[in-house]
């Protein structure tokens, strides 16, 4: 059992990012598990923890900027470029009427590859919009890297389109930890994992 995982499971099982009951998705399944990133904003050590462990699954790839998507990645993804001195970016969801009616935000050029940053990957679909306005504008992107990969059709939706998913953790290796260390009731372990093989 990797520590720094374990860790970092822990951390965001305990700030309230991870939650165990019945919730209703977006897609509008059934979920025994609800996983919330947006609390992290509230525990800046867990949030520069956060930052440190993108590091060593980004280092090997090649980008010049860190794109981080609306809403829930932006901090996670000034925690990384903040931890690894990247400069990032970030596509808007709504363009701005006045201004500079900037569809992305902050210093790019045509030509430069961009790196997602995100938080989930549940099935993919929300970030081909993000990733067509960095294309629109000239940006090459090869690689996606969250936080979590719920392990529900994420990684095969983005190899369709010819990017790498890369992930902190998965749904999966969490659940092992939570069983070893006992800090998730055993039939909450259970019906999380039933749910995750019939979502797929």
């Amino acid at each position: 059992m990797d520590a720094q995982r374990t860790a970092l499971s822990d951390g965001l099982l305990a700030a309230g990012c991870i939650k165990f009951g019945e919730f209703t998705l977006k897609s509008g399944l059934k979920s025994p598990i609800y996983i919330d990133l947006r609390q992290v904003i509230s525990f800046p050590s867990l949030l520069a923890q956060i930052g440190q462990a993108y590091l060593p699954l980004i280092r090997p790839l090649r980008f010049d900027r860190l794109a981080g998507l609306p809403y829930a990645a932006i901090p996670i993804a000034t925690a990384v470029s903040l931890a690894g001195n990247y400069p990032m970016i970030y596509p808007r969801k709504e363009v701005k009427a006045y201004g500079t009616k900037a569809e992305i935000e902050g210093e790019y050029h045509p030509g430069e590859t961009a790196l997602i940053i995100d938080d989930l990957a549940t099935t993919g679909g929300s970030k081909f919009e993000a990733i067509e306005k960095l294309t629109a504008a000239g940006l090459v992107v090869r690689d996606v890297v969250v936080l979590i990969d719920r392990q529900s059709g994420a990684r095969e939706a983005l190899a369709q389109a010819g990017l790498n998913l890369h992930a902190v953790l998965t749904i999966r290796e969490m659940l092992d930890d939570w069983e070893a260390s006992g800090k998730v009731p055993a039939e909450r372990i259970a019906a999380t994992r039933a749910f995750l093989e019939t979502s797929v």
